[in-house]
């Protein structure tokens, strides 16, 4: 049974107590938001036009030393909030015209979660995104399948040392390939309505890192030998911004070069992977990160 005491949320089974404690999330009981509002630079199957109805919890299990929005996920900004509060919070984004509520991180708070959905669901009609880094356990997404629509994860790492190097999780590629397997399964393939807008699928998100191009053609190989065609889409992405500790990792600080995503799209066309989206490297700007400044909050 997932729970918070012992806390079994996430792989790392840290055992403990978040009554009393917090383990490497940082989190506490009670589930914390940073910022809930309509969010326009999800992929375009997910923010459509009128917005994804995106909010964002603070704390994460993964607190990858390069994240964007390190401001909640590593220093924990947001404001605790009950688990009405947050389902009301999911029928003021219906009702400000969402395309979908998209949890953002929200596995270490997973009861609470939970919960809040099971009391909005009479009212809400709009889909469910979970939107997660990758790193979860196959049990968390067997909880969630009479909850969520859509799975947005990332697969961020093939190789053991560059998950342990900028994540501190060495087993990264094995849990996250396992869970992903489970989203494809569980959700059985690809849903739009007239307008393009996803109602039910996975759509896998991967960060070309610099340095990295081989690592992401390893993920690309292992997608396409592993998943079933046409049942998912792949969205790669060459925004990656040098902030919070990357400069800790010269390898890392700095801007993705043209060459090494070029050199992945064209891999990811060759394997058949095509099927999603891909970048310009303009989209590698901190103005895409939002403000988190406790808005619908």
């Amino acid at each position: 049974m997932l729970s918070i005491d012992p806390c079994n949320l996430c792989p790392r089974l840290c055992g403990v107590d978040r009554n009393k404690d917090m383990g490497f999330c940082q989190s506490g009981p009670r589930v914390k938001v940073a910022r809930a509002a309509l969010h326009f630079w999800e992929e375009p199957c997910i923010s459509g036009s009128q917005g994804s109805g995106t909010v964002f919890f603070s704390g994460c299990t993964l607190r990858c030393c390069y994240c964007q929005n390190a401001g909640i996920s590593i220093e924990g900004f947001g404001k605790e909030v009950s688990e009405e509060r947050l389902a009301e919070m999911f029928l003021e984004l219906q009702a400000q015209g969402a395309h979908n509520i998209n949890l953002v991180t929200a596995t270490h708070f997973l009861p609470g979660v939970l919960h809040a959905l099971d009391l909005a669901k009479p009212l809400l009609h709009i889909p469910v995104v979970y939107n997660c880094g990758g790193y979860e356990r196959v049990e968390t997404i067997q909880a969630l399948k009479d909850h969520v629509d859509i799975y947005l994860p990332d697969l961020k790492y093939f190789s053991q040392a560059l998950s342990w190097k900028y994540s501190q999780a060495k087993d990264y590629f094995e849990k996250a390939a396992a869970a992903i397997q489970e989203m494809v399964c569980q959700t059985g393939g690809l849903v739009f309505d007239d307008d393009g807008i996803m109602q039910k699928g996975v759509m896998i998100r991967h960060l070309v890192l610099p340095g990295g191009r081989k690592d992401s053609l390893e993920i690309l190989n292992w997608i396409h030998e592993n998943l079933p065609p046409d049942q998912f889409l792949l969205s790669l992405m060459s925004q990656y911004t040098p902030c919070y500790k990357s400069c800790e990792h010269p390898e890392i600080n700095r801007r993705l070069t043209t060459m090494e995503y070029q050199s992945v799209v064209r891999e990811a066309l060759r394997l058949g992977l095509g099927k999603g989206y891909m970048q310009e490297r303009t989209s590698a700007k901190e103005e895409y990160t939002p403000p988190f400044d406790l808005e619908g909050i």
